[in-house]
């Protein structure tokens, strides 16, 4: 018997970027979007159109280069966000508009200050107003599990009555219970005299840790739609993890009476897609997708999957990506094998300059390192061209640093078009060479985050570096990689100031979100 379909909407371009520090740059949004439309994700969720200029070009971008799955723009119940989410979504070949209001007691009286009444002939009129330009709409009821049933049913009888096609239910402070909120939406579906003519969806937050469990128990009782994110990103403690949902229903087919068309392949190259270009790093321990998701140290585990894997695993490795990547390129490598795996990793340069900036930092990564990986690739990428305007790039950098003598670091550092050598000491060669940047740029910027991660396995493993600047309530974070980890810190805090000077940064746009 043929299952249900389950549509899989990711929303790491848009809630996702609402993480302190993960706002993601219009060339990044296009290279995640590529690859969450090869995994096959049904609705891709590009940001907020109305927020700034800057997301409504990404939202445009990623509508003009998708093809093959839905393009869809958040917006307020006010017109004004309609139409300029209908703007962007103009060249897209298949978009929806997602349009929301707050329907629980303590939002509509203390945020939007309105009546029960008001808040329905608002939603009502948005819905009709976001048909004019698709018929493709979504209606979201935000903080749908502090609303009260009767109105939640009211509501969403009269916005699908407008044209939604969707109605989500958004778990938006994290509140629910996984048997109460299943239950709750079964109940809805059943009281709803018109359910049945929209696809009821659900959106979940992760501040009791109860986002995926929330998520699939609403499944069972009758929702169509799960919203998600890569590795779980987004706002506070995140939102349900799409690996985690989509891999849960596929191993329990027992259990759920749907299927997903999710190319479960490209999970674990889209996660560290993700990780790279958010400075987010996965933790080792993650479902599915953590470095340790698949991994046996204890001697019982370990003599259990060499005798019969199904033991201690119920899952194949390789069946969301793992494995998959072995060794791809080496020092005698050429360009066209580069620009091979770069293509079918999902990445594309737009300019020749560059990929031949590119191609010469892999010669050099080689030179350093006998075997090049995948993730050393998306590494080396994302350290290309992370910024527009590079006003700061490292010449080059020496550090003194022994047992029992002050660390101190000297650099020679391109400003613009002139070259200055600063020296100063620190707590470590870390610090002093942060130090002695700092005595340059002057950016008056507090450092929030410093985080280091390996790449790959190995002792020639590349760094990863994510720094995290903040300054007058702006955020950002900059990435650098390198075989040397002091040499990555400096690419990673040069890095951040470059997109600063870009003005790519930017406050969080999304005053309102579910």
């Amino acid at each position: 018997m043929s299952k249900e379909k389950l549509v899989i909407f990711d929303t790491t371009l848009r809630d996702g970027e609402q993480s302190p520090g993960a706002s993601m740059t219009k060339d990044e949004k296009i290279r995640i979007a590529r690859q969450l439309e090869k995994m096959k994700v049904d609705v891709i969720e590009a940001g907020f159109a109305i927020a700034s200029p800057g997301d409504f070009e990404a939202v445009k971008a990623v509508a003009d280069v998708i093809e093959a799955s839905t393009v869809c723009s958040l917006a307020r119940a006010i017109e004004a966000d309609i139409q300029r989410a209908g703007d962007a979504l103009k060249n897209a070949k298949s978009a929806r508009i997602h349009t929301f209001i707050a329907t629980s007691p303590i939002h509509m009286k203390y945020k939007l200050k309105m009546e029960p009444d008001q808040v329905v002939e608002q939603a009502v009129h948005a819905v009709k107003f976001a048909r004019q330009f698709t018929d493709n709409v979504e209606f979201s009821l935000e903080d749908a599990s502090r609303t009260e049933f009767d109105f939640m049913c009211r509501i969403t009888e009269a916005v699908i009555n407008a044209g939604a096609g969707t109605v989500n239910f958004p778990d938006t402070v994290g509140y629910g219970e996984p048997g109460q909120f299943g239950e709750t939406i079964g109940r809805m579906i059943e009281n709803v005299p018109n359910s049945d003519k929209a696809i009821m969806s659900v959106h979940c937050h992760n501040d009791l840790g109860l986002a995926v469990a929330n998520s699939l128990s609403a499944v069972l009782h009758g929702a169509r739609q799960v919203e998600c994110t890569i590795n779980g990103l987004g706002e506070r403690a995140g939102n349900a993890s799409l690996e985690e949902v989509v891999m849960a229903v596929r191993t329990r087919k027992d259990v759920f009476p749907v299927e997903t068309d999710i190319d479960t392949s490209h999970i674990v190259p889209t996660s560290r897609l993700v990780s790279n270009i958010t400075g987010f790093a996965v933790q080792p321990n993650k479902a599915i997708v953590g470095a340790n998701a698949f991994a046996h140290e204890a001697g019982i585990h370990q003599d259990g999957v060499l005798k019969h894997r199904e033991t201690y695993e119920i899952m194949q490795a390789e069946d969301v990506g793992w494995n998959a990547n072995k060794l791809v390129l080496g020092k005698h490598s050429g360009r066209a094998a580069f620009v091979a795996r770069l293509e079918a990793l999902g990445i594309s340069f737009e300019t020749k300059e560059e990929l031949t900036a590119a191609f010469a930092r892999f010669k050099e990564l080689a030179d350093k390192k006998h075997e090049i990986f995948d993730e050393d690739l998306q590494a080396l990428v994302s350290d290309v061209a992370t910024a527009e305007v590079e006003k700061y790039r490292l010449d080059t950098l020496e550090v003194v640093s022994k047992t029992g003598s002050v660390p101190r670091a000297e650099l020679v550092l391109r400003v613009d078009d002139d070259t200055r050598t600063v020296a100063s000491v620190g707590s470590g060669p870390v610090d002093a060479a942060f130090k002695a940047v700092e005595e340059v740029a002057e950016s008056g910027a507090d450092l929030q985050l410093y985080s280091v991660n390996a790449i790959t396995s190995g002792t020639d493993s590349q760094g990863e570096v994510t720094v995290r600047l903040e300054k007058d309530g702006r955020i950002v974070n900059g990435s650098g990689a390198d075989t040397d980890i002091v040499v990555a810190s400096v690419k990673a805090y040069l890095n951040a100031l470059n997109i600063m000077a870009s003005q790519q940064y930017k406050p969080h746009p999304q005053k309102d979100g579910v």
